[in-house]
């Protein structure tokens, strides 16, 4: 075949994704699932003011939304006490993470994280060339100090770090995360991912400095605004720094309709608080399920809740594996020790119920000795 000429990285890697999605698993079912409690998705929906922006805003779905980004950007300035400059959207924390590996990351450039954080983007690390270095967790969180060493060792140009952290749930408080940006190496930009941040306490969060050159924080409307389907992320950082996604995004990636669904999310408080309400309930009887089955809950700050089963790999995949075929969609950390878990995201009282009925026929079915990997 002489069309098309690949480039050398894109022939060295393999054609994969970073997640088999549920509709894919439902396809290979012939069924849909009863719960989907593994995207981390919120089941509590978005907003009733944001839908009723998302249907008028359909009615110009012919135009392109604005490129700028102008209102929502202004809207998130005001609504986090920082300069609109300071704030750049995009498709969902995703695509923004790609921008980021787009602007600093060249073949051979070494890239630190941890040894089973987020997959999406060691995919991007790659896509780009760049080497990835993996820590792995201690204590079952993320290792903040260990990243910087391995930063310093290594000469990284990012660090990349969850808080809090997907897949466990664990979270770093303010204190930790600024002694962790002071020991950062020079030139290492410190990628916080901050998807679950209105799950977590808000009185011990690092506060926002746009003029810190050293760290751009990224959030998103997908998880507690319950609009994952509409991908909208943001960042906030040093201005020069958000100035320079201008050169590489795609500036009409952001379209009409998820502009104005997000503006109208973020303006609805009270929705927001019930939503977290409704997590810490689900988030408690998950618990409850879980320890009422003989498996061990760890602290989230997260709208999931991550389950040591009590054994490997094997053990934890072949929970997964059971619970799928009786319709519960649920998914598992990627990395050995952290593999021996399973990961249950809050949702309504129905899907919990059906969790609550199959979990014990599920674990019933692992009777028979897994081997351990």
């Amino acid at each position: 075949m002489t069309y098309p000429r690949y480039t050398d990285l894109a022939q060295g890697l393999p054609s994969t994704v970073p997640f088999v999605g549920p509709e894919t698993q439902e396809r290979s079912r012939g069924r849909t699932f009863d719960a989907r409690l593994g995207a981390n998705e919120s089941g509590f929906g978005p907003s009733p003011s944001a839908i009723r922006a998302i249907g008028e805003a359909a009615r110009g779905a012919w135009m392109y939304g604005d490129p700028e980004v102008h209102d929502l950007r202004r809207a998130l300035g005001s609504h986090l006490g920082v300069a609109p400059e300071a704030v750049i959207a995009g498709e969902g924390i995703d695509a923004l993470l790609g921008y980021i590996a787009r602007l600093l990351v060249g073949p051979g450039d070494a890239v630190v994280t941890s040894d089973g954080a987020y997959p999406t983007f060691n995919y991007h690390v790659a896509g780009f060339g760049g080497v990835l270095h993996k820590v792995p967790y201690r204590d079952d969180t993320e290792d903040p100090e260990a990243l910087v060493a391995k930063a310093a060792e290594v000469d990284a140009k990012i660090i990349y770090l969850a808080n809090p952290d997907n897949p466990m749930g664990s979270f770093h408080g303010a204190e930790r995360l600024a002694a962790m940006r002071e020991a950062l190496p020079e030139g290492c930009l410190l990628v916080l991912d901050e998807a679950y941040v209105e799950f977590a306490p808000e009185d011990d969060l690092l506060e926002l400095d746009p003029s810190d050159e050293g760290i751009i924080r990224l959030r998103t409307f997908s998880k507690a605004y319950g609009l994952a389907g509409l991908r909208v992320g943001y960042g906030v950082g040093h201005p020069e720094l958000i100035r320079a996604f201008d050169k590489i995004r795609n500036h009409f990636g952001l379209g009409r309709v998820a502009q104005a669904g997000a503006l109208a999310a973020l303006a609805d408080t009270a929705h927001l608080a019930r939503v977290q309400g409704e997590v810490e309930a689900a988030r408690r009887r998950i618990g409850r399920i879980a320890a009422a089955n003989g498996l061990t809950p760890l602290p989230s700050c997260t709208n999931f809740v991550t389950l040591d089963c009590g054994g490997g790999a094997a053990r934890a995949k072949a929970l997964v594996a059971e619970l799928g075929r009786r319709g519960v969609f649920i998914r598992m950390p990627f990395a050995a020790p952290q593999d021996r878990c399973i990961r249950i995201s809050a949702a309504p009282e129905a899907e919990l119920s059906r969790l609550e009925k199959v979990l014990p026929e599920a674990l019933a079915a692992l009777s028979t000795p897994v081997h351990e990997k």
